[in-house]
């Protein structure tokens, strides 16, 4: 058996149709349900913060980045541009 957890739902993933604690029956699927997941987390959510996807013997966790310093002083948010 192999686990997918979100170590901290931000609002965006509570709002989505994504699930935390999510159990597969093979390590295969999980990674691949995992990369998808991060994918899907980093490319459409809001962009306050990113996410990195760490694996444990058979089990994924995704876990929020630390904010990263905006450029040019622009926020962050995807507005700027």
């Amino acid at each position: 058996m192999s686990t997918i957890n979100i170590g901290q739902e931000c609002g965006c993933f509570k709002r989505s149709s994504l699930e935390n604690n999510v159990t597969f029956d093979n390590k295969d699927d999980a990674m691949i349900k995992a990369q998808g997941m991060l994918n899907h987390m980093n490319e459409n959510f809001c962009g306050k913060h990113g996410f990195e996807l760490s694996e444990n013997g058979n089990d994924f966790s995704i876990a929020m980045r630390a904010p990263q310093a905006a450029s040019g002083g622009c926020c962050g948010g995807g507005h700027c541009s």
